[in-house]
């Protein structure tokens, strides 16, 4: 539950109390893009009880809002109408920033009582649905590194892009000086997201101009996900107040490291009283769920890589040497891997999962990691005993991911594993959206062409 109501009535009966007589209503979107409007609060309480239509072009076109010309979900040839979206009243929540109004997400449906195959928060339901079903209860949270600059949207287009003006000046990694000059920025959302239902653990400057790091108190997963979801979203209104750009992009320049949004997890009895994946006897203190698990995602990650990678911009930041992972290795603390094993106590024993960067949709980055895992658990997939000490990027003979969006597009779109574990509805349109990217990036002219060729040739 996000908000301080305890149940649906309870909820209900607060937002007809409220002051303001409109609500904010959002869905996100296959990129993980928050969509939404505000809605009358009569209009709302109806939604409420029987949901309403949401015109079903948020899965029809990419992130700039160019139709896909490519999806069968819907198109032109659909004629674009409505679908069906329920308000899923737990997420409640206000708004500080915008004078405590009702905030709320909302769900797709297909009009038959089911989830829309195509709706990441569905995906993600479906999955933690299947795990609790299994006696698995996960716990995730994300951390997010993101670059910020003292600029507006206006200047940004002005610009083009370049030469932007970051709050801070050089690489200041963990500078509480840094943190202190712009004390306004990390209070506002260290105390306003708090106040929203997304509380950090912890905020901190990161190497690289402008940077900072967030990482999300953990909770159980489309909780996790919803948090780390409006964690962006909410950075850049409380930013833009402050006339802060923030950015998440994975990678903005070859000369700095490129922002990770990493993923800590772990399994839980029913009752949250216990760590599946804690061991005492074991060196490492991981149990035999814990290493199955390890062992799925391993397996699972090169056929499903475009869930945790999802833009042609990702694949810049998965580079050697730039505190990122390139090959599936696995290590204890080890930050040169892709998944980080935490061994500690019974509490805070944990995967921590690398490769995933900052413009990832944390419903399907979270889908794609439990789901994975429960392919291990299930088929109980042995741990490789290859475990990294020290260098990852030099592992010789580990299993290297592909290199770009379309080779891991077309191996997901191939793989009898993804199509397992998600449908083949989702992974036909989810597929055909990140092949609708590449064309797109193909279809543009880069300032390093420019450079190289524009006089010399």
């Amino acid at each position: 539950m996000s908000g301080q109501a305890h149940d649906h009535q309870e909820i209900v009966e607060e937002v007809k109390a409220s002051k303001h007589q409109k609500v904010k209503l959002a869905v996100v979107d296959i990129d993980g893009v928050l969509r939404g409007k505000y809605v009358n609060k009569a209009k709302f309480l109806s939604a409420a009880e029987s949901g309403f239509g949401f015109c079903n072009v948020v899965f029809g076109w990419d992130c700039a809002d160019v139709c896909y010309d490519n999806v069968e979900y819907t198109g032109w040839h659909s004629g674009y109408p409505d679908a069906e979206a329920r308000v899923d009243l737990s997420t409640f929540r206000k708004v500080p920033w915008e004078d405590d109004i009702p905030f709320f997400l909302a769900d797709f449906h297909d009009g038959k009582g089911n989830g829309l195959e195509v709706c990441p928060r569905q995906l993600l339901k479906s999955v933690e649905k299947k795990a609790n079903e299994a006696g698995y209860f996960p716990s995730m949270g994300f951390e997010f590194e993101f670059f910020n600059f003292r600029e507006t949207p206006q200047s940004l287009h002005e610009k083009g892009f370049r030469n932007l003006t970051p709050i801070t000046p050089g690489m200041f990694g963990y500078s509480l000086l840094r943190a202190s000059q712009n004390q306004e920025f990390f209070s506002a959302l260290m105390d306003e997201l708090l106040k929203f239902g997304v509380p950090l653990e912890g905020l901190h400057t990161e190497t690289g101009p402008g940077v900072l790091e967030a990482a999300i108190l953990y909770s159980s997963s489309v909780e996790a996900a919803d948090r780390a979801l409006l964690f962006k979203s909410s950075t850049k209104e409380v930013g833009g107040r402050l006339g802060i750009i923030p950015t998440f992009m994975a990678k903005i320049s070859p000369e700095l490291p490129g922002c990770s949004g990493h993923l800590h997890q772990s399994i839980w009895t029913s009752d949250r009283s216990r760590n599946l994946f804690y061991d005492e006897s074991d060196p490492l203190k991981m149990g035999e769920v814990f290493k199955h698990y390890l062992a799925g995602q391993m397996h699972c990650l090169p056929e499903i890589l475009p869930m945790v990678a999802p833009t042609v911009n990702s694949f810049k930041r998965l580079v050697e040497g730039m505190w990122a992972p390139t090959k599936v290795t696995w290590g204890a603390d080890n930050r040169t891997t892709a998944f980080r094993v935490l061994p500690g106590s019974s509490k805070s024993t944990r995967l921590e999962t690398r490769v995933i960067g900052s413009d990832v949709n944390p419903y399907l980055a979270g889908a794609a990691a439990i789901a994975s895992g429960l392919y291990g658990i299930e088929n109980k997939l042995e741990l490789s005993d290859e475990r990294v000490t020290g260098n990852g990027y030099a592992v010789e003979d580990a299993v290297s991911l592909p290199r770009t969006l379309l080779e891991a597009t077309e191996k997901m779109m191939n793989s009898s594993i993804a199509r397992s574990l998600f449908g083949d509805a989702f992974v036909e349109h989810f597929g055909n959206s990140r092949l609708w990217e590449w064309r797109e990036f193909q279809k543009s002219v880069s300032d390093w062409e420019l450079k190289r060729y524009f006089e010399i040739i």
